[in-house]
This record gives C-alpha cells, sequence and structure tokens, in this order.
C-alpha cells in the first residue's frame, strides 16, 4: 500500500490515541497497539489494530513481523514509529516498589520501545523512502523527582537510547532519524492518575495537583498538533525535541 504508514503504540487512550486520530485524518495509514480495543479509530478503514501487550517482551519481533506484512516498503512514501506507550506505577519510594510493578514499568516503558526500535531498522534497511522513529520522552527523563524512581529512570533511559541509536545512524547512507520528545505536562489518564495517589506515599501529588489547578497542563488536541509539525519536520539523528524549543 502506497503512502506513510504509522506505527504507534498507546493508541486507545491518551496522546497516541490523538495523534493516530490526526494522522487517520489526513489519509495516512495507522497501525496501533495497545492492549485493549480501539474506540472511534476502529472506523477508519485505514486502521490496523494489533492488541499487544508490551511487557510481553520476548513476542515483540514476531509483532513487528505481522505489522511489516501489511507495508510494502518499497511503495511506501513514509513509515514512522512512534513509541508512546508507558507505565507512571509505581510511584512510591523505591523500597516500597515490588519487583513485579518495577519489572512491568521498564519492560512497558523502556525495554519495549527498545526492541521495537531495533526490528523496524532491521526492516526497513533497503528502501530508500523517509524512515523516522519518535520516543515520546517525559521532562522526569532530565530532572529526578522523589517517589517518581522508576518512571524518571525508564525516561532517562529512552533519552540516552535515542542518542546512542541517532549516533550509530548519523553516518548511514539512508538514516533512521530517530529522536525523543518531551511533549511537556499533558492532561491525560496518567496526570488523573497521580493525581490522586495517597500523599504519604507519593510525595508530588500536590505538584501534579497545582499543575491541573493553575492550567498548566496541555491538552492531547495541542499535542498532536505539535507532533505532527515534528513528524514533517527534519532533525538531526539522536535530538532530543522539548516542546517549547519548535
Amino acid at each position: 500500500m502506497s503512502g506513510s504508514h504509522f506505527i504507534i503504540t498507546g493508541t486507545i487512550k491518551g496522546i497516541g490515541e490523538q495523534l493516530a486520530h490526526m494522522l487517520l485524518e489526513k489519509g495516512h495509514v495507522v497501525h496501533g497497539i495497545a492492549r485493549g480495543t480501539p474506540g472511534r479509530l476502529s472506523s477508519y478503514p485505514n486502521y490496523r489494530h494489533h492488541v499487544y501487550n508490551l511487557s510481553e517482551t520476548s513476542g515483540l519481533e514476531g509483532l513487528m513481523d505481522n505489522i511489516f506484512e501489511e507495508i510494502d516498503p518499497d511503495h511506501a512514501d513514509r513509515i514512522c514509529l512512534i513509541n508512546n506507550a508507558s507505565m507512571l506505577e509505581p510511584l512510591k519510594a523505591i523500597e516500597l516498589c515490588d519487583a513485579t510493578d518495577i519489572h512491568m514499568n521498564v519492560q512497558i516503558s523502556l525495554i519495549a520501545p527498545m526492541i521495537l526500535t531495533s526490528c523496524f531498522i532491521k526492516k526497513t534497511e533497503e528502501p530508500s523512502i523517509r524512515k523516522k522513529i519518535i520516543n515520546i520522552s517525559s521532562g522526569s527523563g532530565t530532572y529526578p523527582a522523589p517517589t517518581m524512581s522508576v518512571y524518571c529512570t525508564a525516561k532517562a533511559g529512552i533519552n540516552m537510547f535515542t542518542q546512542s541509536v541517532g549516533a550509530e545512524q548519523k553516518n548511514r547512507q539512508n538514516p533512521v532519524e530517530i529522536i525523543a520528545v518531551n511533549p511537556g505536562m499533558v492532561d491525560t489518564e496518567m496526570q488523573r492518575l497521580a493525581r490522586g495517589k495517597n500523599e504519604q506515599e507519593f510525595e508530588m501529588v500536590k505538584a501534579f495537583a497545582h499543575a491541573f489547578e493553575s492550567g498548566q497542563l496541555l491538552s492531547t488536541e495541542e499535542v498532536g498538533m505539535h507532533l505532527l509539525h515534528i513528524i514533517e519536520k527534519d532533525f538531526e539523528p539522536g535530538s532530543i525535541v522539548n516542546y517549547d524549543e519548535i
């Protein structure tokens, strides 16, 4: 199928769902990956949904094999992977976090994007078309926060991974343009989850509540428009792009 193909994780809510909607409205083909079933996206004939739990990282190579069976790279104008899905919890001091929660967070937020990136680059080595990877990061990848150590560490890992793969790609003949994007503070379910936590366990509750009450949060529509611009713009591989820099 000709045209632009977008592979997006986390397409049943939040930024991923909104961005997928905007891309589908523009006539692009979107291949969504999420644990649940899609809502409004299912009405688009150019939407392909793959039900998958990203914590099951051993099956990700097979998942990408299935997705690329639906894509003919030789007849596509552009292929883009957007690693959007992540996990916020556990939101506790590290000694209160159990091994299962730590493991699941890192599997979803860091290991899965790394494996999907590896698969994407292997699958798109030959065709000389535009190839882009956008890893959704966070300010938490730069600024440490108490009771958010697992989330902060995963996002810091995403930034370093992006920069390292960017360094690998810079001198390739047909490089993959890999970047990480910090979208700023967005009004999503993750934000609402953080505001509803017990203050005795999660020290950042007041900061999240203040951001919401003072109108600092961006809507998913605003961030979606911003990401559409970033998709079109050229960046040096390995760039870390902050919302307020575009």
